[in-house]
């Protein structure tokens, strides 16, 4: 299988899915729409994944490609084909099939609780989570659903957590790839974006890490090969 990611900011890590993308054995080409780089050709690849960003989806003056993004996935979507996009990835999939982006409506950060939907227990992917499951939150941004998206997870900081279109076209809000070598990696790199979001955070993540980072991890890799399973290779 061929499956192409997209990624939005420079430090981008594939972390759940890539191991997950491993396992399957699927061909891997990564396009850094941030710097530039075109994006993907949708007759030559199986999946499309879109990771997140520090910039909001309808940030276009900044980052003029985020039109022919949202457009690619919804051509994915439409045709089938499955797509993944996570935190910005899941407001530009919202964003393409009409939802509107609430800038600065949801702030959400570290590991946080998050409810299956009725439809959630139902769908190909989230059934196989618990009814309630803990991931990775950075947010400040949500959406509303697209006319015809299943509803498939929520809390309360952010009601749309995660949605599908179509067949196999999934939206998360929360950082199901981010484990805890990713949040470490990232506590690295951003130490001041993290003080400000979370005051305190950073001091008390060792608390956190040893037991609500490991059930983030096992539901994160879950979720991960269930999305995996969706791509139908051509």
């Amino acid at each position: 299988m061929r499956v192409a990611i997209v990624e939005n900011t420079r430090v981008t890590e594939a972390g759940q899915v890539g191991i997950a993308l491993a396992e399957a054995g699927a061909e891997v080409v990564t396009i850094r729409a941030h710097a530039g780089e075109p994006l993907p050709d949708f007759h030559t690849q199986d999946a499309l994944v879109v990771f997140g960003g520090e910039q909001n989806a309808r940030d276009d003056e900044k980052h003029p490609y985020l039109p022919e993004l949202a457009a690619l996935m919804r051509r994915f979507g439409d045709s089938g084909k499955a797509v993944l996009g996570i935190c910005l990835g899941s407001q530009i999939l919202a964003r393409a099939y009409g939802g509107d982006n609430l800038i600065g409506a949801a702030p959400e950060f570290g590991w946080r609780s998050i409810g299956r939907t009725e439809a959630g227990k139902a769908d190909p992917v989230l059934s196989v989570l618990p009814d309630r499951f803990l991931s990775f939150q950075w947010h400040d941004d949500t959406f509303t659903l697209p006319e015809g998206a299943a509803h498939l997870a929520e809390n309360d900081a952010a009601r749309h957590q995660a949605f599908r279109l179509g067949r196999a076209a999934y939206g998360f809000q929360f950082h199901f790839e981010a484990n805890r070598e990713v949040v470490r990696n990232w506590m690295t790199h951003f130490p001041e974006v993290i003080e400000r979001k979370e005051p305190g955070w950073l001091a008390r993540h060792s608390e956190f890490e040893p037991t609500d980072g490991h059930l983030s991890d096992e539901a994160g890799l879950t979720i991960a090969r269930a999305w995996v399973r969706q791509i139908r290779p051509s």
